[in-house]
C-alpha cells in the first residue's frame, strides 16, 4: 500500500508574506531509490508518484481523500510561529535595553 505524509509547507524565506502556506499538501513517499542516468547522468526513477502534490484547504479534507483512496498517510504538524509584536517607537524608548556592546 502506498504511503503519503500530509503536511503545511513552511514559508518561503524569501517573501514576508504566508499566502503559499495556508493550504495542507499531500505527497506520496518514494517506493524506490533514484537512479542515475547512464546517458545524461541526470536523476531519474520509476516511482511516478514522486511528481505529485495535491494541495487541500484543510487538514481533514487531506485525510478525507487519503481515507477514501486507501492510502496509508502520517500527518505532520505545524510548528506554530512565535510572533514578536512591536511598534517603531519601541526602538526609541527610554527602557530599552541597549544589548551586550560597552560604552
Amino acid at each position: 500500500m502506498t504511503k503519503a505524509r500530509i503536511f503545511k509547507p513552511s514559508k518561503n524565506a524569501m517573501q514576508s508574506g504566508q499566502a503559499t502556506s495556508q493550504d495542507w499538501h499531500l505527497t506520496f513517499e518514494p517506493v524506490s531509490a533514484r537512479k542515475i542516468d547512464p546517458l545524461m547522468g541526470h536523476m531519474s526513477s520509476a516511482d511516478t508518484r514522486q511528481q505529485i502534490n495535491l494541495s487541500f484547504p484543510t487538514k481533514e479534507a487531506a485525510i478525507a481523500y487519503a481515507e477514501r483512496e486507501n492510502i496509508d498517510y502520517l500527518v505532520m504538524k505545524p510548528k506554530e510561529r512565535k510572533r514578536n509584536v512591536k511598534a517603531y517607537s519601541d526602538n526609541f524608548s527610554t527602557t530599552r535595553v541597549e544589548g551586550n556592546w560597552t560604552h
